[in-house]
């Protein structure tokens, strides 16, 4: 603690997590694309990602001010948080603000206590996009989330929460601080924290499963990782077929396929 920085004012450094993963899944006929999509929707519909992102608000030891969610039709769902750096009084909340409770009842599962942290203006939001290949049997489920935090603490704490609340077969992950602080000195500060990759926050077990790439650009701050997973089980990736019913050469043209489809996405273009 003694060498804690002494900051002039507050630390107003916007951190931001933005979080991409993808799943990748063999659907043969229309109807099973069609399955694999509701399946998708009911999996992973508002409530259970209300949950997730409540458990990420605790994890960075904020506060809910106000929850915002929507299922949507054909597809795909969509949550958006406003949280705080610490409770606040009844009085102070703007009237349109729910803080987590509709008609008297929460919007989440109960939470355990909280991690004590800093933080202030932030929010946190996820949407999901689940579509499927109009020719090759693919189908996949991506979800996009945004964790912004201003203060001392790092969104990137959640990090590995998040990989693990996911099917994850690719993983994009941007991190950027933007602004400055300053010491009572009146030195600027533009990063709190030591980092010199998003792989320094994901716990070693979860890097052996995965194939990593860092584009980072420091002098500006910016860092971005960049998982695809290693092995391939295709048993995993079939939606209701029996990899049993499956002749061996055609188990490897779409385990094939399945690799290309994850090949593209992890590389960010029309390789094939």
């Amino acid at each position: 603690m003694e060498n804690k920085i002494k900051l002039y004012g507050f630390n107003n450094l916007t951190k931001t997590l933005s979080f991409n993963i993808y799943d990748i899944c063999y659907a043969k006929t229309a109807a099973e694309k069609k399955d694999y999509i509701k399946y998708i929707d009911e999996q992973y519909n508002s409530e259970r990602l209300t949950g997730i992102l409540c458990d990420v608000t605790d994890i960075i030891g904020a506060n809910v001010l106000n929850i915002s969610k929507q299922d949507y039709d054909p597809q795909g769902a969509s949550v958006s948080l406003l949280i705080s750096e610490k409770a606040t009084e009844g009085m102070e909340i703007d009237h349109s603000c729910n803080k987590g409770i509709a008609d008297g009842k929460p919007l989440r599962p109960a939470r355990g206590q909280t991690i004590a942290a800093h933080l202030d203006k932030s929010h946190v939001t996820v949407h999901t996009y689940p579509e499927y290949h109009p020719g090759n049997s693919i189908s996949t489920f991506r979800v996009d989330i945004d964790v912004s935090t201003c203060g001392e603490i790092s969104p990137l704490n959640a990090l590995d929460y998040l990989i693990g609340s996911f099917d994850s077969d690719i993983i994009a992950i941007d991190y950027r601080v933007r602004g400055f602080t300053r010491d009572v000195g009146g030195h600027k500060l533009f990063l709190d924290h030591d980092i010199t990759s998003i792989q320094d926050f994901i716990n070693d077990y979860t890097l052996t499963k995965y194939n990593a790439t860092d584009i980072n650009v420091y002098q500006a701050n910016i860092f971005h990782t960049r998982l695809m997973v290693k092995e391939m089980d295709l048993k995993n990736y079939l939606f209701n077929s029996d990899i049993y019913d499956i002749p061996p050469k055609e188990r490897l043209r779409i385990t094939e396929n399945l690799r290309r489809e994850m090949i593209e996405i992890y590389s960010g273009r029309n390789v094939y």
